[in-house]
């Protein structure tokens, strides 16, 4: 389990991960999360701007890799000379025409930080919020993907299935694991795993780790995994279009990735048309952090 460290009195801080619920084999997990270590946020904190601007300016104090093996990744301590607090640091961006998973052969295979930033850009677009900050910033002359380590973690999903931990609030968990699973079609994710889910102490989950997303298929992965979608969210995914993506992430998604997102879309909205008026909900209300 990764520790996090944050300095300020009383809050608990952790890189948050999120994920399907989906059983994957060991080798597919790639994320880091864990309880986090007792410590205390400022209130200054409130809006993504501000976060976004620290990530982006803030001196990096010190750093140390993460505990499970992902690759071009670091954990950080931030310092801006008014708080401090920790981030993690992506800076993988490979490419292979076969990549050998252990679910078979994915080809025209891409890792890439930029997808990072790209998932939370897309994931604010459409009012989904699970998605923490992440900004594009260069560390030890290397493009890189910043991205908030969140608050207030209590574990991750594998840690609740094993512990057999059942949510409080059902009907508000089942919608969270909705949206992250039309999300993940939204983006065609090839890596989400448990160890991508990170519950915090209220029970909210939040999606990292996009970097084996955004691939050029004009398809749904998994056309069943899109059943249900909160209200709001839905009336933004079809507001979506190629100006305003390519306003907010054409710097990390090129014309072919931009144009399978939107056929996606399109899928994803006749699906959830086709299933009627039930398939739409109105989630409680949750801040962006």
């Amino acid at each position: 389990m990764v520790k996090s460290r944050v300095r300020f009195p009383g809050l608990t801080a952790v890189w948050v991960a999120l994920a399907l619920g989906v059983a994957y084999d060991a080798s597919s997990l790639r994320a880091q999360s864990a309880p986090a270590t007792q410590a205390a946020a400022p209130a200054s904190i409130a809006s993504d701007a501000e976060i976004e601007e620290f990530l982006l300016k803030a001196d990096v104090v010190k750093t140390k890799g993460t505990s499970k093996g992902v690759t071009g990744s670091l954990q950080a301590t931030l310092n801006d000379g008014k708080m401090t607090h920790d981030a993690h640091i992506q800076f993988i961006d490979e490419s292979k025409r076969e990549f050998q998973t252990g679910k078979g052969t994915e080809f025209n295979f891409r890792d890439s930080w930029t997808f990072n930033v790209a998932g939370y850009k897309l994931d604010r677009l459409i009012g989904m919020n699970m998605v923490p900050v992440s900004v594009s910033r260069r560390y030890q002359s290397k493009p890189s993907a910043f991205t908030w380590w969140v608050d207030d973690v209590a574990m991750d999903e594998g840690d609740r299935l094993k512990k057999k931990i059942a949510p409080p609030e059902p009907t508000s968990w089942n919608h969270q694991m909705q949206m992250v699973r039309l999300f993940d079609q939204l983006i065609y994710n090839m890596d989400r795993n448990m160890g991508n889910l990170v519950i915090t102490k209220s029970w909210r989950v939040w999606a990292i780790d996009h970097t084996r997303a955004f691939r050029t298929h004009e398809t749904l992965k998994s056309p069943e995994s899109v059943s249900r979608c909160d209200r709001q969210v839905f009336e933004k995914l079809k507001q979506l279009d190629k100006d305003s993506l390519k306003r907010e992430m054409g710097s990390m998604l090129d014309e072919w990735q931009i144009r399978s997102l939107l056929a996606r879309r399109d899928l994803i909205v006749k699906r959830i048309e086709s299933l009627g008026p039930a398939a739409l909900f109105d989630r409680q209300h949750q801040g962006t952090h």
